[in-house]
């Protein structure tokens, strides 16, 4: 057997990929510059790199050194290879991370960090140095090579990441120093930002003119940095005397930190540092870069959101005017621990949270290490969480970086300290992985990695024996900390309130108020009883509540009224605890219990209805049963319904109660964002024909030789555009040649038919608007065919006119109601349009009924109906643009607002940027109105004033928590815009 066969099986036992390869790698280095290291029996240097975690890289990159030294013995490497210990963090580095090794061989004067024993540096000492290395030259000289400062600095950053990777990749527990190498690698941030501040001080002119600083925030701020990260930081600046304005402090503050961003993330010979992120910044990315400290005080005491706090917690001075950062952090801090009183603070953390994870891109969901389901963020969310809440009087608790904080909790009883030890080891073992993910390419990442080797890699340099192996500890790991996310943080309120045995320290009644108050109860003792009853007992029931409640307290408090969310789950609990298929799907049915919680917390107008229909709550199972019944089917069912009950207030009980159930089902589908606004609008619609037809078959009993009945739908209603407050508005009419008594029996009918919908009890009412009939409310209520057409040939208005643009069959006989609609064909798109009278008719009555209907002391911009822009503008607009063109271009003939307002569009009579204006607030006004219902549970044309209705409206609109002053902004642009196109094409101005 040749030598190099030997060595070859030799290298194939100590774990090396390509041993034929790494055979002759060996050989090279016993003949190179440093030969006499790595000759002879000795081979430590070997089980050096087999404890690597790429031997086979870190074999590599021992050749590479030797070649970039060109032949000649390297002072550095030679005394590196010779000695044990140094030799093993040169491999490690060469192993772990090809990145770094990639900088030692361009750079191998930087191999002499690899000497000395590794310890931490302080944050002094790391300043120091970076600060010599990037200013070796007169300013003069360096005011002229601002770019070579700048290569300085990337060079002196990326030495003491091999330092701090080598201490890292060394240490026989990795977990046990993550902390401090988090805590290293912020120092070496700070000591960037610093120079970087230095530099773009002498690139900016009139920099000295200002005091500026530069405060860190995220994990910099809690000085918990990864190897490479985006470094989340606020600009704060103040002028430097007094002949300085704020407004050009400000201006010259923003060239800084703009030069300061670009110094530290613009890619050179020499490499890139890391992203400067200021997306945390009062405002986000549309705000201004840099603030004064006033401007940053007048935003967080007006304008902040509970968020901004949260995002505040980890505030330091890294960098600039320390004086100037100091004091930001003061006052920004005193802000901070006051966050937890504010209204809903938790509950928005909490939503904030899931928004996260439900942005994860699909493809990396079973990679992310650090925004999946019990991740990092899980840890870090619980920790400052509980900080919040008990930090307000407890100032243990106020530090910054995640580990010492969860410690705090511990030590002073805030979670029990087998649950914070379990979080703790779960969070160093995922920083780790984060960390060395990270080091390898030295790219921002924290996904596992998705090929063989990578995975491999990563398990050999933790010292876990296979890539499977290290997939499943890290898959234990995450189970883990997402049964101790919610564990931690809600079972302090259920030892309270059961008082159940544990090791963990119990909490007072009194802080278990608090913690429910902060999540956002109104009424914490209520809440308690209400867990007290749904936790109470040894039943099955009892049981599955126990493991619900926690999880559901939080979905209560993710949605605007947490406390009738709870109310409303007892309620429902006590009516169905004991039906086997309600235990069943709330513990086993992944959708029906979080789609409960969110429903229950954000809609009274559901909550109402499904406390008298309880089992209605089966349908939250499965998408398939919200898809809104079709018309057809509706009435086949409906009136099956009523032919069981042979009285007839019980048979129409029946089918009100089946109304109320199809609403339950459209109004679900419409909180879970399952539909859409056409959908809805069509499905109302449907829903209050099939229920017409339902009653008319009841008031029909006992009428002898009943007339044939139609009934034209009007309005909203016709237009197929309903919304859950509408009332059906209707005409009623017979056939031509019937006599008197066929005329009141008709009308007896028609009176029984309304009585029926809207008589008081326990369901839903349908009310009957028959004031567009001809005459309106003066006029007969009901009509023969013939009485129809006369009248409308002879005596109708023009609003009368306008009115039935939107007719359409609704109940009844539709081969009478299609007869009247053909023989009012000419009345709806008249031949020649409307003529100026007819148009100043129908702007004189528009007019009059703003001013009669409007509420008085109401405030008009808010009335999405009536106000400018509103609701009755844009219908108004398309239904005369319908009548104008109408009788030439069918097309145009929808009852429907939206269809007809597109085909005018299509046509030329309204511009595309006009139909986008109207539509945006048509749709926005209809929504606002639907919204209003679902979480209020009453109809009303006008926005709320009161700030938590105002949060519920926005909240089932799909606005973040905490911006629900952008909802009453966004309608008042919209139908401001609305409004100028309503100018132009209703009210006919330039």
């Amino acid at each position: 057997m040749t030598r190099t066969a030997s060595l070859s099986g030799e290298l194939a036992r100590r774990g090396f990929d390509d041993a034929s390869h790494a055979a002759e790698v060996v050989q090279h280095l016993a003949r190179g510059a440093v030969g006499e290291c790595f000759s002879g029996e000795d081979t430590t240097w070997l089980e050096q790199c087999e404890s690597a975690a790429d031997p086979d890289m870190a074999l590599d990159g021992l050749e590479s050194l030797t070649e970039v030294t060109k032949g000649h013995p390297h002072p550095v490497l030679s005394r590196i290879c010779a000695e044990e210990r140094p030799l093993r963090r040169l491999v490690a580095i060469l192993g772990g991370s090809m990145a770094l090794s990639q900088h030692l061989f361009s750079h191998p004067e930087d191999l002499d960090v690899l000497i000395d024993e590794p310890s931490g540096w302080t944050a002094e000492q790391i300043v120091s140095d970076v600060r010599e290395r990037v200013s070796r030259a007169s300013e003069e000289h360096w005011r002229q090579a601002v770019s070579a400062a700048m290569d300085r600095l990337r060079l002196a950053n990326r030495r003491h990441l091999v330092r701090i990777a080598a201490r890292d990749l060394t240490s026989l527990e990795p977990e046990a120093v993550v902390d401090s190498i988090a805590a290293e690698l912020a120092h070496l941030a700070d000591a960037v930002m610093q120079s970087a501040v230095s530099i773009a001080g002498i690139e900016v002119e009139d920099a000295d003119q200002v005091r500026f600083s530069v405060i860190g925030l995220g994990k910099c701020g809690a000085q918990e940095l990864n190897y490479i990260s985006d470094v989340d930081v606020l600009f704060v600046v103040e002028p430097a005397s007094d002949d300085v304005s704020t407004d050009r402090a400000t201006t010259i503050g923003t060239r800084l930190a703009a030069a300061t961003t670009r110094i530290c993330f613009s890619h050179t010979r020499t490499g890139t540092i890391w992203q400067v992120d200021p997306g945390l910044r009062p405002e986000g990315k549309a705000g201004p870069l840099v603030r004064s400290l006033g401007s940053m005080r007048t935003y967080y005491d007006k304008w902040a959101s509970n968020w901004e706090f949260q995002a505040m917690m980890k505030a330091r001075p890294m960098a600039g005017d320390q004086q100037l950062g100091a004091a930001f952090c003061e006052m920004i801090t005193e802000r901070v621990w006051q966050a937890g009183e504010r209204v809903g603070f938790i509950s928005e953390s909490r939503a904030m949270r899931k928004r996260v994870i439900e942005n994860i891109p699909a493809r990396e969901a079973d990679r992310e290490i650090k925004l999946s389901s019990g991740g990092l963020r899980d840890v870090e969310f619980t920790v400052q969480m509980l900080q919040l809440v008990h930090g307000r009087a407890d100032e243990r608790l106020r530090s910054r970086d995640t580990l010492s904080s969860l410690q705090s909790l511990i030590d002073h009883g805030y979670i029990g300290r087998a649950d914070g030890a379990e979080l703790a080891a779960a969070y160093r073992f995922q920083r780790v992985l984060e960390h060395r993910a990270q080091l390898f390419r030295m790219r921002r990442t924290h996904l596992m990695p998705d090929d063989e080797p990578g995975l491999r890699r990563l398990a050999r340099g933790l010292g876990v024996r296979s890539a499977d192996d290290l997939t499943e500890k890290w898959q234990a790991s995450a189970k883990r900390v997402q049964r101790l996310h919610q564990r931690v943080f809600y079972s302090p309120l259920l030892e309270a309130v059961v008082q159940i045995d544990t090791d963990e320290l119990r909490l007072s009644p009194q802080a278990a108020r608090a913690r429910l108050r902060a999540l956002g109860f109104k009424d914490p003792a209520s809440a308690l009883r209400h867990m007290e009853s749904l936790t109470q007992g040894t039943t099955r029931a009892v049981a599955i509540q126990r493991q619900l409640l926690p999880v559901l307290l939080g979905w209560f408090a993710e949605g605007p009224n947490p406390d009738l969310g709870l109310l409303s789950f007892r309620q429902l609990s006590e009516a169905l605890g004991s039906s086997p298929w309600y235990l069943r799907a709330m513990r086993d049915q992944g959708l029906m219990a979080p789609r409960l919680a969110h429903i229950l917390a954000s809609s009274r107008y559901v909550v109402d209805m499904v406390k008298r229909a309880p089992d209605a709550v089966q349908m939250l199972a499965s998408d398939d049963q919200l898809l809104p019944r079709q018309h057809d089917e509706l009435v086949r069912s409906m009136i099956k319904v009523a032919d069981r009950h042979a009285d007839p207030d019980q048979a129409i009980s029946a089918v009100r109660a089946y109304r109320r159930r199809e609403l339950i089902r459209i109004a679900i589908a419409d909180l879970l964002d399952l539909t859409d606004l056409e959908t809805i609008g069509a499905a109302l619609s449907d829903l209050a024909g099939a229920t017409v037809d339902a009653a008319l078959s009841i008031a029909h009993r006992g009428v002898e030789d009943p007339p044939r009945l139609g009934v034209v739908a009007m309005g909203r209603w016709g237009g197929r555009e309903m919304g859950y407050g509408s009332d059906c508005d209707a005409m009623f009419v017979i056939a031509e040649g019937e006599d008197d008594a066929a005329l009141q029996k008709a009308t007896a009918i028609v009176s029984t038919l309304r009585g029926l919908l809207t008589k008081p009890g326990p369901e839903p009412a349908l009310a009957i608007d028959a004031d567009l009939r001809p005459e309106g409310k003066g006029g007969a209520l009901v009509r023969t065919l013939a009485s129809y057409q006369s009248y409308y040939q002879r005596w109708s208005s023009t609003w009368e006119a306008q009115a039935l643009v939107r007719a359409a069959h609704g109940a009844g006989d539709a081969e009478l109601t299609g007869r009247l609609l053909a023989s009012v064909a000419e009345l709806r798109w008249p031949a020649k349009g409307l003529s100026g009278g007819q148009l100043n008719d129908i702007r004189k009555l528009k007019l009059r009924m703003e001013t009669e209907r409007m509420p008085r002391g109401s405030d008009p911009a808010r009335n999405t109906k009536l106000g400018r822009g509103g609701l009755s503008d844009v219908e108004w607009t398309v239904q005369v643009l319908q009548m104008q063109r109408g009788s030439g271009h069918p097309e145009v003939r929808s009852t429907s607002t939206l269809p007809a307002l597109h085909e005018l569009t299509r046509l030329g009579a309204i511009t595309p940027d006009q139909a986008d204006a109207l539509e945006a607030s048509w749709r926005f006004a209809s929504k606002l109105r639907n919204a209003i219902v679902l979480s209020r549970g009453r109809a009303s044309d006008a926005i709320p004033t009161d700030a938590r209705d105002v949060a519920g409206v926005a909240h089932l609109l799909g606005y973040p928590v905490g911006c629900a002053s952008e909802l009453v902004d966004d309608w008042r642009r919209n139908s401001r815009h609305a409004a100028r196109v309503v100018d132009t094409l209703f009210w006919g101005k330039p």
